[in-house]
């Protein structure tokens, strides 16, 4: 099979739109174009019918009810209504949140936004796999903690938290749970009940929907979560996020969904089999390279690997025909080297010649195998071209050499 120039291995910063869900959305730019909150009229009528259909379709892919889904514009206003909502609805019964160092920064920036309006954050450390320890999270807790929001899997290295763990933590403890779902739903069974989580982020574009839409799931029972709107006008969405809805969007959000629902097995089989194919490939052409995070908690497509003796930019112009990305693409644009490796412990070098490989729906074998190609091409003439490479290879520690400004 023939490849085409340049390859995809980025499915964690987007994903491209199933072309069954570009179907689902195209009558309603047109054909259907009614607003869903015109309830007088069949184009409203048309409309409200794609939204709830869409609303129950994407509740069956998570465990919830369709009432428990509110929709957004995407996963960072989910985040952001989920803990600023609930800190101005809860404010009398506490002001310290829990959180983690390797959140997604539409967490960390929030929290961070929270802090100076006065709350109390604990950012939790993880260890060198990527998790955090649940005795630690235990000990964070106080008579003032009102919420946990700790992400289900990480965008940078796919390591999955222990949400179940953690949802059971909250609820003996009568704290609410937030999660950001945004990389695991649609790629790994993933259920509300199950995992007790009463507030959970998704986002359309990460499981082959398109983008600009997201939703939040609200838990109505058990307890029944509040929430302060952060935007006022109209009352849509039961009162917690006002605004026309993107029917179009949300329609094709709900396709993604199903499709999601009803694949997901076979795709998560097919692609952990492509994902340790090429991560054989790499380690059998390469020495010196390193895993982040943990093999056996990780998202099945998920790859993040540090390159050690190349200088990290090299690396990426070396392989320029390959979409693959050097940590978040949210902070990508940054020259800093990525906060969730050096949380693991990395060294600034390892950490800046990391990459992460994102595989999906439509990676082949024949990707994997020009990408492990040319990595390991491009590395060694790289390596070939350093001198820290043959002192290490001599055998030489490098931590204790003395070096010389010029």
């Amino acid at each position: 099979m023939s490849i085409t120039l340049p390859i995809y291995m980025d499915y964690h910063a987007t994903t491209p739109v199933d072309p069954r869900v570009v179907e689902a959305m195209l009558p309603y730019f047109s054909q259907h174009f009614g607003n869903a909150a015109s309830r007088n009229h069949p184009f409203g009528w048309a409309a409200e019918e794609a939204v709830e259909t869409a609303r129950r379709q994407i509740a069956d892919l998570v465990g919830a009810s369709p009432k428990e889904i509110v929709f957004t514009s995407g996963a960072t206003e989910s985040d952001n209504l989920a803990i600023k909502g609930a800190a101005e609805m809860y404010r009398e019964k506490g002001n310290h949140i829990i959180t983690c160092v390797t959140e997604h920064k539409a967490v960390i920036d929030t929290c961070k936004r929270l802090e100076k309006d006065g709350w109390r954050v604990t950012y939790l450390p993880v260890r060198k796999d990527g998790l955090i320890g649940l005795d630690e999270l235990r000990a964070a807790i106080t008579d003032k903690t009102i919420l946990i929001t700790i992400m289900a899997a990480n965008n940078e290295i796919g390591v999955l938290q222990p949400i179940g763990e953690i949802g059971a933590i909250a609820k003996e403890k009568g704290i609410l749970f937030h999660t950001d779902a945004v990389q695991a739903v649609g790629k790994i069974p993933f259920n509300v009940g199950e995992l007790k989580v009463d507030m959970a982020s998704i986002s359309a574009h990460k499981m082959y929907g398109p983008k600009g839409v997201g939703a939040l799931y609200v838990r109505r029972r058990n307890p029944r979560v509040l929430l302060s709107a952060m935007i006022d006008g109209g009352g849509h969405e039961r009162g917690m996020r006002s605004g026309t809805l993107h029917v179009p969007g949300i329609a094709g959000f709900g396709k993604a969904a199903e499709l999601c629902r009803l694949e997901m097995e076979a795709d998560g089989r097919r692609l952990r089999e492509l994902r340790d194919y090429l991560n054989e490939r790499l380690h059998r052409g390469l020495d010196e390279i390193y895993i982040n995070g943990s093999m056996e908690r990780r998202l099945p497509h998920s790859l993040n690997i540090s390159f050690a003796y190349v200088e990290g930019e090299s690396l990426l112009m070396g392989i320029n025909d390959v979409a693959v990305s050097s940590g978040s693409a949210c902070t990508s644009a940054s020259l800093e080297p990525s906060y969730v490796l050096k949380a693991l412990g990395a060294g600034d070098d390892l950490a800046h010649s990391s990459i992460r490989f994102g595989l999906g729906r439509w990676t082949t074998k024949e990707e994997c195998d020009y990408v492990a190609d040319k990595l390991i091409s491009v590395v060694t003439r790289l390596r070939e071209m350093s001198p820290l490479y043959e002192l290490a290879k001599e055998g030489v520690d490098l931590s204790t050499m003395q070096w010389t400004p010029h």
